[in-house]
């Protein structure tokens, strides 16, 4: 089942502009529909949670059809969903709660694929347990997670293991169902940064072997907010600080404050909008979103061998960092003897958004050693087509045509 693309840009006021977005991985653009259900909570009536006025029945709605949205989307009960501000914010909320039965003598292994979002915060939480932090390496030749160093850093001692579903930066979808097996051994828990993998692939957080998982809806055409899945009984075991009268139940226990319901809601408007992407698709609505979610892989997939093939052409001047075999449709450029933040600057005068940075990829930007401060994403999105790739490439070209720095 293909992807309608001219049907779906439709959907998007914001590309009216003109503008050919490449950054997706930074946060996509969203549809109307998604707007219009956080305005229609907004305009209520609304009020906090309750069971008898309706202003109090639509916000306790909006609550749980957002549990169940993301039960669906990652396959975990609607018990075990968080909301969170952001996929950083619940990281460091959740390191702060499991830290709290960490002791010197154990050990918590990170990443060097990773966004730092899945490494700073478990590095200052060991850190001030006084665990020791271990690394999982990748080989910036290959852009592959390194397994030999898995098995190297991953000990009895080992209380967790923080792994990225997909990088970010280089698009690289390491092994994670392996890494959470040895994890599992060894009797360590799996905290898994879905956040850029959950963009393009259906999502089956068991199957990963992740006990918590977790991603951001702006990545995926919803409103800012971040969403966190484990089991209930999982979740049951660990104990936030929270206020004294906030409710101990699983799994508001984790959200702190007053819940934003329009916000919630708007991030149920992405999920059924995914599961609209493949209107032929029968059964529930996670059947929709899988059958959706590879009508998304194959579209980005084919843009992804069009770009690719482009830029293969542009030679030697451009220089392609993302090389795992098993990868998003996500690459990081440099152009040798130019500064890619030129670049990006180029191609915005002709309306294509490609932007150049680290990304919050503090770990894997390092490790590539690139002699440029900077690299150019450029990331796909379901709303992306043909002409945006030959615009991009067409860019990139012109760029090459004028004089070096």
């Amino acid at each position: 089942m293909s992807l309608d693309v001219v049907a779906l840009r439709r959907e998007f006021p914001s590309l009216r502009s003109g503008i050919a977005h490449f950054d997706g991985p930074g946060g996509t653009q969203t549809p109307e529909v998604v707007a219009a259900a956080v305005a229609a909570v907004l305009t209520g009536p609304l009020s906090n949670r309750g069971r008898v006025v309706a202003s109090e029945v639509n916000a306790d709605r909006a609550v749980a059809a957002f549990r169940q949205a993301y039960a669906d989307l990652l396959g975990v009960p609607a018990g075990g969903i968080v909301h969170g501000r952001s996929a950083t914010q619940l990281t460091y909320d959740f390191s702060r709660a499991l830290a709290k039965d960490w002791r010197v003598g154990d050990e918590v292994v990170v990443s060097r694929l990773d966004h730092d979002a899945n490494v700073r915060p478990w590095v200052q939480a060991a850190t001030a347990k006084g665990a020791e932090v271990r690394w999982i390496d990748f080989d910036p030749a290959t852009s592959e997670l390194d397994l030999g160093s898995v098995e190297a850093v991953i000990t009895p001692r080992t209380r967790l293991v923080a792994i990225t579903a997909a990088s970010n930066l280089i698009g690289t979808r390491p092994p994670v169902r392996a890494v959470a097996d040895v994890a599992h051994a060894a009797g360590a828990l799996v905290y898994v940064d879905g956040v850029h993998y959950a963009a393009h692939q259906a999502v089956d957080v068991p199957a990963l072997g992740a006990d918590l998982f977790v991603c951001s809806p702006y990545k995926f055409l919803g409103p800012h907010c971040g969403v966190l899945a484990a089991d209930p009984g999982l979740l049951e075991t660990l104990r936030p600080d929270k206020l004294v009268p906030s409710t101990d139940a699983v799994p508001e226990r984790f959200e702190l404050g007053t819940l934003p319901y329009e916000v919630m809601a708007g991030a149920t408007a992405a999920v059924d909008f995914l599961a609209g992407l493949a209107p032929g698709a029968g059964g529930d609505r996670r059947s929709r979103l899988r059958a959706a979610m590879h009508a998304v892989d194959e579209h980005e997939r084919r843009l992804l061998g069009m770009l690719e093939a482009g830029l293969a052409e542009l030679g030697p001047a451009v220089v392609v960092h993302s090389r795992a075999a098993e990868r998003t449709p996500t690459l990081l450029l440099t152009l040798p003897g130019r500064a890619t933040w030129d670049a990006y600057e180029f191609l915005a005068r002709r309306d294509v958004l490609a932007p150049a940075g680290s990304f919050y990829a503090y770990e894997p930007f390092r490790r590539l050693g690139l002699d440029d401060p900077h690299g150019l994403r450029l990331g796909l999105a379901p709303y992306t087509d043909d002409s945006d790739v030959a615009r991009v490439l067409d860019g990139l070209a012109a760029l090459l045509k004028t004089a070096s720095a």
